[in-house]
């Protein structure tokens, strides 16, 4: 059966690495542990109840066990490969659409590809306060354009038109 382990926010991976290495020395019966990145403060374990007990019993960042068996079916999602990725580039402007700061508007400061998460600054704050954020709960509303340096390199490989005065006509008819 899989369980879900309350931990402190943020902590997840040293709480998976703790568990791993009572877990070895112990022998204990626990399959697996997973830790979807979409979701902060809890861990999935695999195995059976009595094991995960022995396995958490003093285990620091963890909160408790949640004894309710957790459905595979639920944890699908979290599986698998996410394949439409939002493109968004810094400088843009995003509606938050999920979380504290829903329906809030900021512009895209930093971004992170490995966690899929942008930080932005909220615009209708007095202080420009950075939120960091999954991409999924941001909708891009205006879109700077990211090609400028491109276009400034077309420009420059045209052929310029010299320009002739009339002295230099006068000079070259001659």
């Amino acid at each position: 059966m899989i369980y879900t382990l309350r931990t402190t926010s943020g902590r997840e991976d040293i709480v998976i690495d703790l568990l791993t290495t009572k877990i070895k020395s112990q022998g204990l019966g626990v399959n697996a542990i997973f830790h979807p990145a979409e979701i902060k403060g809890y861990i999935f374990i695999e195995g059976d109840l009595n094991s995960i007990h022995k396995s958490i019993q003093g285990l620091m960042h963890s909160k408790g066990l949640i004894e309710k068996p957790v459905k595979l079916a639920d944890l699908q999602h979290f599986l698998q490969r996410k394949t439409s990725k939002i493109k968004i580039g810094v400088g843009d402007t995003v509606e938050i659409i999920g979380g504290p700061f829903k329906g809030e508007k900021g512009k895209i400061t930093r971004i992170d590809k490995v966690k899929d998460e942008v930080t932005a600054e909220l615009l209708e704050a007095t202080i420009p306060i950075p939120v960091t954020i999954a991409t999924e709960f941001v909708k891009v509303i205006k879109r700077v354009k990211h090609d400028e340096k491109l276009e400034d390199e077309e420009k420059e490989e045209k052929p310029k038109k010299k320009k002739f005065s009339l002295d230099d006509l006068k000079d070259q008819l001659g």
